[in-house]
């Protein structure tokens, strides 16, 4: 039983070298950095994309940003299905190519909509 849990000690090892040194960092942070943020230079102020805050309330947000997020998902999902194409797309066939090239017309389609609704130029 002891050669069997001996073989955990590099995983137990390697565990608690990564606890340490996260547990360093944390407490290198504690102690460099400033005690008091500059208030004044507007650090404790809320983000709203670009916008001014509006104290005391909320600011409505531009359509454009949901576009520009909705347009990255759309093709970060098209370069997921393509890198596992592209390691085995030769030994496949024609047809696993013939379907690529069906699958990446179909986006170059949504992406000349995306153009030809001037969706992608920012104003």
């Amino acid at each position: 039983m002891d050669e069997y849990l001996d073989s955990y000690a590099p995983v137990a090892l390697l565990a608690l070298v990564g606890v340490l040194i996260v547990g360093g960092g944390f407490l290198a942070n504690r102690l460099l950095r400033p005690r008091q943020p500059n208030a004044a230079a507007g650090k404790r102020d809320t983000y709203e994309c670009g916008l001014d805050p509006v104290p005391g309330g909320w600011a409505q947000m531009h359509i454009r940003y949901y576009l520009y997020a909705y347009l990255y998902v759309l093709f970060a999902v098209e370069a997921v299905f393509l890198f596992p194409w592209a390691l085995v797309y030769l030994k496949a066939g024609l047809a696993v190519i013939v379907e690529m090239a069906i699958f990446i017309g179909v986006l170059a389609l949504g992406l000349l909509y995306a153009w030809r609704k001037r969706a992608l130029t920012w104003q």
